[in-house]
């Protein structure tokens, strides 16, 4: 039987390997302690946190996440250590405002065994102000372990947390967390879609890894069309005060309209839980077996909405089976060093061959745990692999690959749609499965197209300038999808190539027209692009606030405005720069987007200055790169960019069909 405590209480712990598991319906930060007898910890060594995940006999998760799973083994657990306590914080940096654990659903922990089954529970309510938490806490009496509910929540943060326990550097240990958390967010693949109140899909999947299903909420969609959109929150890692940071939900969750706000075009008769799915339309499967996969399955009012929730669904069900997997092959490894560390520990196991039977024992143990997560994930992976090859050619145009034959049936559109393809995801376990990179639109972050090398990059793309020119072609690919998605007039696309370098690989937008002007060249090019669209953001923002979207000038655009940089930081002055992290921190919320294709290293020169524009993008890379980690658990996910296939015609159709419905427009 499962223990629910309640605050103070404690449970005994009959298992030495365990794993903790919190759930939040927002991102947190997981980190944990070691402290002595009198209950102190006694140095940085002993907290395991995003920036240090690891510790002997327990390791943490190294990013913000809505779901968390921390490993403990007690009996690796150094003699002086009698106490091992569990950390919750809200995450710093973000564009709402405060926030603290009163505003957001109390965090749920569990206790399990690496089977899963629970062995003590934990709501934590009554938080208020607070926005860290000593959760639970692992301590040792007489000989045993127990668990304890303790629920103490700080309104000053880590830093105060950390200086309770005794720690001398608590304030910088807190700031080198909230940079470790901060560097996770800027690459993490957005949150998924919010769960529906009556369940998940009701496709049969692949079992994803035990804990609480807690997607984060979905972000807004603003209405396209002349009347600016409401700001919303994005991804602002920067740290702020050691005490309560900004609200961290803000990043997926819509925030509340005040006066001035655009009109709200939402259906009102329309019910806020999405509609049951469509019944499937193939024979039920026989007993025992999983039913045959239906592309649309999950909720949705549309099928686009049913598409992206099922997607988004096969993305979270790899996630977890691959956590499983992971997770068994390790308790696997950590079981078999534990019994042959036994047995050669008693000398009478050296004579007769005893250490070496001990040994063949445990390797055989080993083989067969291992063998077993093994057939696992690959009927799993069976099962998610036959649900891509049905979903795949169910795509719309917006989340289908360059090379799917609905393109060839393309229509410029009358609404955008919910959501882009950047490319394609997968996990080093399903090289073969890839799972569509869907991201809500409008934009809520611009996107950074590295150009430099990659660390995973092999000699045979050696060259700076062949990187620079597939990292162009990436931008290029992305922008005409952006433009087909729109319906005409709607979007924008502005090009700054300060140096001339990117004319071949820009070509396909320059002769097709559908850029508002040539890329401006030269520093005085780069000057005046800047200066036009930090005006636009200017004006649409003064708009906004004071409740006149109509007064907007006569001329100005009303669409999305995409602005591809290349080759930076090639012609920036100071100004510039300055205007470039403007336009990154104020443009997506009025339409302004960025699209940046650069060298990290290359611009290393300006030192710190620039560090909160990276952070605010999405990166991208040209090539194949797990750079991406998922909301859960911190896979290190391959991105693989959406580029068209080489000799393929189907960009110059796109283009043009844009461009001559751009013109009727006008």
């Amino acid at each position: 039987m499962t223990a629910e405590l309640v605050r103070g209480q404690n449970h005994p712990l009959s298992q030495s390997r365990l794993e903790i598991r919190v759930a939040s319906g927002t991102p947190i930060v997981a980190s944990a302690t070691l402290s002595d007898e009198n209950g102190r910890a006694r140095g940085v060594e002993w907290v395991a946190h995003p920036g240090a995940p690891t510790l002997p006999g327990l390791e943490v998760s190294k990013q913000a996440a809505a779901d968390h799973r921390l490993a403990v083994d007690l009996d690796a657990m150094p003699e002086a250590v009698h106490r091992v306590s569990v950390l919750l914080a809200l995450p710093t940096g973000g564009g709402g405002g405060p926030a603290r654990f009163g505003t957001v659903a109390a965090p749920f922990v569990a206790v399990t065994g690496l089977d899963g089954t629970e062995v003590a529970s934990y709501r934590i309510t009554g938080l208020d102000a607070e926005c860290a938490v000593v959760a639970l806490e692992l301590y040792r009496r007489q000989g045993a372990w127990k668990v304890r509910a303790v629920g103490q929540g700080y309104a000053g943060g880590l830093a105060e947390l950390f200086a309770d326990q005794g720690l001398a550097e608590a304030h910088r240990l807190a700031g080198t967390i909230n940079e470790a958390v901060a560097q996770g967010l800027a690459r993490s693949v957005p949150a998924p879609p919010p769960r529906t109140a009556d369940g998940d899909r009701t496709r049969q999947s692949a079992a994803p890894a035990h804990g609480p299903d807690q997607g984060g909420p979905a972000a807004p969609q603003g209405a396209p069309g002349p009347v600016p959109r409401q700001p919303t929150s994005r991804y602002g890692p920067q740290a702020t005060q050691p005490g309560c940071p900004t609200d961290p939900s803000a990043v997926t969750q819509p925030s509340s309209p005040t006066a001035g706000d655009p009109v709200n075009y939402s259906h009102p008769g329309r019910q806020a839980a999405a509609p049951p799915p469509p019944p499937p339309t193939v024979p039920p499967a026989p007993p025992g077996q999983p039913a045959p996969p239906v592309a649309g399955d999950a909720t949705g009012w549309s099928m686009d909405e049913r598409l992206y929730n099922q997607v988004w669904g096969m993305f979270e069900d790899l996630a977890r089976t691959a956590a499983a997997y992971r997770s068994a092959v390790d308790f696997a490894d950590s079981r078999m060093e534990k019994e042959i560390d036994q047995a050669l520990s008693d000398p009478r196991s050296r004579i007769g061959g005893q250490g070496d039977a001990a040994r063949e024992a445990a390797r055989a143990k080993h083989a067969q745990l291992v063998d077993q997560a093994r057939a696992a994930l690959d009927r799993d992976l069976a099962q998610l692999t036959a649900e891509s090859e049905v979903v795949e050619p169910a795509l719309p145009p917006a989340y289908a690959r360059w090379d799917n034959p609905v393109w060839h049936g393309y229509r410029v559109p009358m609404e955008i749609p919910m959501a882009l393809r950047l490319g394609d995801l997968s996990l080093p376990e399903s090289e073969l499965l890839r799972i569509p990179m869907l991201v809500r639109l409008p934009l809520e972050r611009g996107l950074w197209i590295d150009s430099g090398r990659p660390a995973s990059l092999d000699d045979s793309v050696a060259d700076a300038l062949e990187l620079g020119r597939i990292a162009m072609d990436t931008a290029v690919a992305l922008a005409a999808r952006l433009l087909a998605v729109y319906p005409a007039g709607d979007f924008t696309v502005h090009v700054v190539d300060p140096a001339g370098s990117a004319a071949q690989a820009l070509a396909p937008l320059a002769d097709s027209g559908v850029l508002a002007a040539p890329p401006a060249l030269g520093a005085a090019g780069v000057a005046d692009v800047l200066t036009r669209l930090t005006q636009r953001v200017d004006l649409v923002q003064m708009a906004v606030r004071g409740g006149a979207a109509d007064s907007l000038p006569p001329g100005l655009d009303p669409g999305e405005q995409l602005l591809i940089v290349n080759d930076f930081p090639h012609g920036f002055d100071d100004r510039a720069v300055t205007q470039l992290r403007y336009l990154a921190d104020e443009g997506p919320a009025v339409g302004v987007h960025l699209m940046m294709v650069a060298d990290r290293e290359e611009a290393a020169g300006y030192g710190p200055l620039l560090d909160p524009l990276w952070r605010s993008l999405l990166r991208l890379t040209p090539l194949p790169d797990d750079h991406l980690a998922d909301p859960w658990v911190g896979h290190a996910w391959t991105y693989e960019p959406a580029l068209v296939p080489a000799g393929s015609q189907v960009l110059q159709q796109v283009l043009t069909q844009v461009a001559a419905a751009r013109a009727k427009y006008r």
